[in-house]
């Protein structure tokens, strides 16, 4: 009997996982499961810009893939996987705190913010960024309190 109850726990456990990896490929901004475009979340912090990283060193979180540059940063990522993942999901943080819309990012125009990343769109004259650092208290909470709603 223990045993029985035993293998129900886990099989509700994996059915439980396999969704929560499935809720984040369909909330995350991802092309073919890659976060980031392909760059190394890592180097955003080690390194201190964006470096594309390479799909020969890449590891696949909770159905997200990352790539990264180097082995070193990878290893890094797995020791502490939240402490590297963008926020939002990797969506536009200023477009996500405005307008509580997910909306695209340059992967080179970002910036580290308590110790988490934060992604924005930058392309027609348009740079997010500088919108942002204008007001980006009240937006920081505005896109915390969005990303909790859509990300339930």
């Amino acid at each position: 009997m223990k045993k029985l109850v035993l293998l129900l726990l886990i099989l509700v456990s994996g059915i439980s996982f396999a969704q929560n990896d499935a809720k984040r490929v369909s909330q995350y901004n991802l092309e073919n499961k890659i976060a980031i475009q392909g760059y190394d979340p890592v180097g955003y912090f080690n390194q201190g810009k964006a470096i594309k990283g390479k799909k020969e060193i890449s590891v696949s979180y909770q159905g997200v893939i990352y790539n990264f540059s180097s082995n070193e940063n990878k290893n890094a990522f797995l020791k502490n996987p939240s402490k590297y993942e963008p926020q939002y999901g990797g969506w536009c943080a200023y477009a996500m705190g405005s307008a509580n819309e997910k909306v695209e990012i340059n992967p080179e125009t970002f910036k580290i913010v308590d110790g988490k990343l934060f992604l924005f769109y930058n392309a027609y004259f348009n740079n997010t960024l500088k919108s942002w650092n204008k007001d980006e208290s009240n937006l920081k909470t505005q896109a915390d309190n969005n990303w909790k709603k859509i990300y339930k």
